[in-house]
């Protein structure tokens, strides 16, 4: 994985964005994920921008609907912007999302919406304690060497926390809602969602199994 995340590195300007990241996370410019600017956004403009966000995401970015909708807490500004973008640009799909980023016509909006949900407080889950969630804490710090899957930790970071809002490329997981980080990796695996940057997380959820996913997002869950 960590040979992985510097490759992608190196070929991140094939997908628009104007960063420049080190392996470390940091970041040699100003400029993060999607084209936005760690100085860019009102988190107090965007409080009020982002209340049709609050009907799914909630006032404080914890999903009304665990079954469906993500946790926005914490998560970062310029993974929030790239991803609402993606949704505009029909790089990612989702019936209800695709029709609500359509009515975001303003960056600056966009950019006020996601530093908002940057500055509450990170999502956090709690854990069960279950095998399954210590089989899933094993896959994601260790990985699996039969399968060529290595450790999410490296770009996650420890308990999915992430790892420098300055590279916004790899998000915030650990707290997410099971469900949802289920569908998604199961979207990455069968190519119904593909708008990660070199195809990273595809190749990595094709080597999850379904009790392999099952896993990992129970312990991520909880964290």
């Amino acid at each position: 994985m960590i040979k992985r995340c510097v490759s992608l590195f190196a070929v991140i300007g094939l997908f628009g964005f104007t960063a420049v990241v080190s392996a470390e996370g940091g970041a040699a410019g100003q400029t993060i994920a999607g084209g936005m600017s760690a100085s860019d956004g009102s988190a107090k403009a965007g409080k009020a921008k982002s209340e049709l966000c609050h009907g799914c995401h909630g006032v404080d970015g914890i999903s009304v609907d665990p079954t469906t909708f993500p946790n926005l807490a914490g998560q970062y500004a310029g993974y929030i912007f790239k991803q609402v973008q993606d949704f505009q640009l029909g790089n990612r799909n989702d019936d209800t999302m695709s029709a609500m980023a359509a009515t975001v016509t303003s960056l600056e909006d966009l950019k006020d919406i996601a530093k908002y949900y940057e500055s509450q407080k990170v999502m956090k889950g709690k854990p069960t304690g279950t095998a399954l969630s210590k089989t899933g804490e094993e896959i994601y710090n260790k990985g699996n060497l039969k399968k060529g899957l290595y450790g999410c930790v490296n770009c996650h970071g420890k308990s999915g926390k992430g790892k420098s809002k300055s590279n916004s490329l790899f998000p915030i997981i650990g707290g997410q809602q099971k469900a949802y980080l289920v569908k998604q990796l199961k979207d990455l695996r069968s190519a119904r969602r593909k708008n990660d940057p070199a195809g990273l997380m595809q190749d990595i959820a094709k080597k999850l199994g379904d009790k392999d996913i099952e896993a990992v997002a129970e312990y991520l869950a909880g964290q």
